[in-house]
């Protein structure tokens, strides 16, 4: 060791070690920018808003694609880059350069898209905003979740032709290759893992008291009450009394009298319905039929579906909402149009309008 450092501090031998250093140097670097090779099978590597050029090394470098976090960053400011690598999913291969990647990254050449499908909406609704990331054809996703339920069976049994109550509204990332029953079948896998697998036990409860009914019939009465729940409820503490309400009317075979089911068979929301929209002749009308529903009207969250599996211990029968979408519940007819009048003096009184008040 002496004699090396010896060697070193010798003024001649000074530019030799420079030039070693920056061979070595240049050597270590190459490899950590070079590809690391393989198979080439693509993943998917999320980019997060907001991360540094070493961030999104380490990302790639724990997902395999690069060698290393450091090379990866330390070519990115080098370039000028460190600032220009735009967040996103993007399909990378390890046997890509880094400058590759750097350049995919700083042109924003993403392969997914975030889609938010948010609670209560509709397949309509869903179909949609799909169609507004431009990722599948909406015609094609509605006919797809409006008949072939069946096609999904592997996935979970549905006992209707539609898919609506059944794709689980959340985020989900979702490839620009995409087709529509892909997607449709990851929001049914999604549906089961948080809903149908997590909650069978109750399920199970609720077909074992209607005697033969199955457990895709259980879970299918579950889900078209929850979706009403998602359309009716504004505030968090309704949902339960709500459901208390739909469950006791349904054994007292009283007709549901629910506005979203109307609003569901109209193809729009109104914030006020009249004589003439509760008269529409459809099967999903609860004014006009008894029951249920034909199925969901929505595709419910978890809160409203847990309400539906677990009513509120209330006896009440009728409600109606506030202005500000809370609701008064009554036991009998004669409480209901009490509470109705209060709100439409009140609303009077405030000279704004009342709201929907069966």
């Amino acid at each position: 060791m002496r004699s090396i450092l010896r060697y070193i501090r010798d003024g001649r031998n000074y530019i030799l070690v420079l030039v070693m250093l920056a061979a070595v140097s240049a050597w270590v670097l190459d490899y950590m920018v070079s590809p690391v090779g393989g198979s080439g099978r693509p993943a998917m590597v999320v980019i997060p808003k907001g991360v540094t050029a070493a961030a999104v090394g380490r990302i790639l470098a724990e997902k395999g694609i690069v060698r290393s976090a450091l090379g990866f960053s330390l070519l990115a400011q080098a370039a000028g880059d460190a600032r220009e690598l735009k967040p996103g999913a993007y399909l990378l291969k390890p046997t890509m350069s880094v400058e590759e990647i750097i350049e995919k990254m700083v042109r924003g050449e993403i392969a997914a898209v975030w889609v938010t499908v948010p609670e209560g909406f509709s397949v309509r609704q869903i179909a949609e905003r799909l169609g507004e990331s431009n990722l599948v054809n909406p015609e094609e996703f509605m006919a797809l979740a409006a008949s072939d339920a069946q096609g999904f069976s592997g996935i979970l049994g549905i006992p209707s032709h539609s898919l609506e109550g059944y794709l689980f509204p959340s985020t989900y990332l979702v490839p620009l290759k995409t087709t529509a029953r892909e997607v449709a079948a990851e929001m049914v896998k999604t549906f089961r893992a948080k809903v149908a697998e997590p909650y069978g036990e109750d399920i199970g409860r609720i077909a074992a008291a209607g005697g033969a009914e199955s457990r895709a019939a259980a879970l299918y009465r579950v889900v078209t009450a929850a979706s009403m729940i998602e359309r009716e409820a504004k505030v968090p503490q309704d949902r339960p009394l709500i459901s208390a309400v739909i469950w006791n009317r349904l054994r007292r075979g009283m007709r549901l009298q629910i506005d979203a089911t109307v609003e569901y068979a109209l193809g729009r929301h109104r914030s006020r319905l009249y004589d003439r929209d509760l008269a529409v002749d459809s099967p999903y009308n609860t004014y006009l039929h008894g029951g249920l529903p034909p199925g969901p009207i929505s595709n419910p969250g978890l809160p409203s579906i847990r309400a539906a599996l677990f009513p509120a211990k209330a006896g009440y029968l009728y409600y109606v909402a506030r202005a500000d979408g809370s609701h008064v519940f009554s036991n009998t007819l004669e409480e209901h149009n009490a509470a109705k009048a209060r709100i439409r003096e009140q609303a009077a009184e405030s000279g704004g309008q009342e709201g929907a008040v069966p």
